[in-house]
């Protein structure tokens, strides 16, 4: 068994303000021959970790713990194939010449936001045909799910993937421009071609492009790592979450405050981002789109929710 990169190359990862620098930092393993990519094994671990910590979830709150395991066989397959759909659906332009690549997950292209939608409506399904709550197992699913976000934003740092813009701040993260994917040798007018209409999305790449780092004869992008952002905001959540639990007013607000939570986070740091995914014809993220939605639905239903039951003493 040996490490490999894409590359063939094992580059660096670099935090030059925190004064880390990750030496030889490989994109996954080859096994008999065959090749794991990282990325893969950090989101099976984390899908792992979160059906663990929600089976936690259950037994701590007096739920059948087996109904746990039943409901996450079928919700982890339905949401890795939606992940996939949700990406698909607003890059269509990267499949009309080879549609077979959407199912080629290997290659990358997922959205985080399908998944979760995948989730969601797996469990109104799964509750229905058990005759079982569903806001009760949104409480607990929704620890599960956002345990193996955390994780499994730590597969973007492999891959080089999921950065923001150009930053010199404290979390400064330089990567080797021959790990990326995104060309940002292309001249400034094909780089205008590509962007047409998305001006904000344009600015991001010239000013990483402008900032290109040599460093020992080796050039480097210095971007927000916006992957540890997540990861770490998500972990905060998770934490209020688990403590919060035992103190709930109502079936479900666990769950509404994950998804007020979750996109708030997700609404400041797609922002960053300099892969976003556009509505249709717009300058529009889609992900902070959702986020919008997704917290104005939260917040509507905690306080429709929130005052029934002061209405009801």
């Amino acid at each position: 068994m040996h490490i490999f990169l894409s590359s063939d190359i094992l580059t660096n990862i670099r935090f030059p303000n925190l004064g880390i620098e990750l030496k030889g930092v490989p994109t996954g393993i080859d096994i008999f021959g065959y090749r794991i990519a990282f990325y893969g094994i950090v989101i099976g671990l984390g899908m792992l970790c979160g059906w663990l910590i929600a089976e936690w979830m259950a037994k701590k709150t007096g739920q059948d713990t087996e109904l746990y395991l039943d409901f996450a066989l079928i919700a982890i397959i339905v949401s890795v194939i939606f992940t996939r759909l949700g990406y698909v659906l607003f890059a269509l332009d990267e499949f009309i010449d080879n549609p077979l690549e959407i199912f080629n997950i290997r290659s990358g292209g997922l959205m985080i936001y399908g998944g979760i939608v995948g989730a969601i409506l797996t469990a109104i399904v799964f509750t229905r045909i058990k005759k079982y709550p569903f806001w009760l197992l949104a409480d607990t699913g929704c620890i599960g799910l956002i345990t193996g976000q955390i994780i499994g934003r730590w597969g973007n740092f492999f891959n080089r993937e999921a950065f923001g813009k150009y930053t010199n701040g404290l979390f400064a993260m330089q990567l080797d421009i021959r790990d990326v994917a995104y060309d940002f040798r292309m001249s400034e007018i094909s780089l205008s071609e590509k962007y047409a209409g998305k001006q904000a999305a344009f600015d991001r790449i010239m000013e990483i492009r402008n900032n290109i780092a040599v460093i020992d004869g080796i050039e480097y992008i210095q971007v927000h790592p916006t992957f540890l952002y997540e990861s770490l905001w998500n972990l905060c959540l998770l934490i209020l979450l688990i403590i919060y639990t035992r103190h709930k007013k109502f079936d479900g607000e666990i769950m509404l405050l994950y998804l007020a939570g979750y996109g708030l986070g997700r609404l400041w740091i797609e922002g960053l981002r300099t892969d976003q995914l556009f509505l249709w014809g717009t300058p529009i993220p889609i992900s902070q789109l959702i986020s919008i939605i997704m917290i104005a639905f939260a917040l509507t239903v905690m306080i429709i929710k929130r005052y029934k039951l002061k209405k009801a003493k």
